[in-house]
């Protein structure tokens, strides 16, 4: 399998690190980008052909891989929109259509994917969607590609990528969000600093890692934490009385909905 990336980026020099890692070659992989000192670090990294251009070697390949930002991404297709023949184009530009992305194209055979900031140590989640006219086995290249920086699940309605993006796109910034929050409760009941980001975040891993070791809920997992009249319950008692839950739920939907807007905003 051959494939080429528009965009040489964080994402896309992590997928690529993910990739040789599990045995994909230099020689099978290409960058297009247009910045020198992006395309002399990562000809250095990874030994692959980099170009400033999008060239006929860069579109003869089975994936290409669009890693440039949303609102670049019309000016990025321009070059080769037309030219694509029974390449799967893989998007991971966060809230573009489908749709939007086959019109610039002038072709459908696109999977979108919606990876997370933890793919960059390996450790990912991405949503995935693809157009109708996407065959098993192109779907099963972009799996393969997704693979080399954590797993991935697919949806069948792309209005469930919204959703995607929302829980794990967006995902990681809650989960550091109550980092900080422990943390810094933490260092207020007299922790030095090294000790209270030591104890919370192995505290984040060690439960994330339980939960997804076990094959019990998350409800019966904290239930098994919290003793009747103990520290646990209380704190979950007072996280009741200040409607946390709700307002993470309530920010979950808010970020749901904002993902729909921009990718009415990003297609235009």
């Amino acid at each position: 399998m051959k494939i080429t990336f528009i965009g040489g980026g964080n994402m896309a020099t992590a997928l690529i690190g993910g990739m040789q890692k599990q045995g994909f070659s230099a020689a099978a992989i290409q960058v297009v980008e247009p910045f020198q000192e992006a395309r002399e670090r990562i000809t250095e990294t990874f030994g692959v052909r980099a170009v400033a251009v999008v060239d006929a070697a860069a579109l003869h390949c089975d994936v290409l891989v669009l890693a440039v930002k949303p609102q670049q991404m019309k000016a990025a297709v321009a070059p080769f929109a037309g030219k694509l023949t029974q390449q799967v184009v893989l998007s991971i530009a966060a809230g573009l259509r489908v749709a939007d992305m086959a019109a610039w194209l002038g072709y459908s055979k696109i999977v979108r994917a919606m990876p997370n900031t933890p793919a960059l140590i390996g450790a990912g989640i991405t949503g995935l969607f693809a157009d109708p006219s996407v065959d098993a086995e192109k779907r099963r290249q972009a799996e393969q590609i997704l693979q080399a920086v954590g797993t991935y699940v697919w949806v069948e309605d792309e209005a469930q990528m919204d959703a995607v993006t929302a829980i794990s796109g967006s995902g990681p910034a809650y989960v550091f969000y109550f980092i900080e929050a422990i943390e810094s409760a933490a260092r207020t009941l007299g922790l030095d600093a090294e000790s209270a980001r030591q104890l919370t975040v192995q505290t984040f891993l060690g439960a994330a890692q339980l939960a997804a070791k076990s094959s019990e809920s998350i409800t019966t997992l904290r239930e098994r934490v919290t003793s009747k009249g103990g520290t646990t319950e209380v704190a979950l008692q007072t996280f009741s009385m200040q409607g946390i839950a709700a307002a993470i739920g309530q920010g979950v939907l808010a970020a749901n909905a904002r993902g729909r807007e921009l990718g009415e905003t990003l297609g235009k």
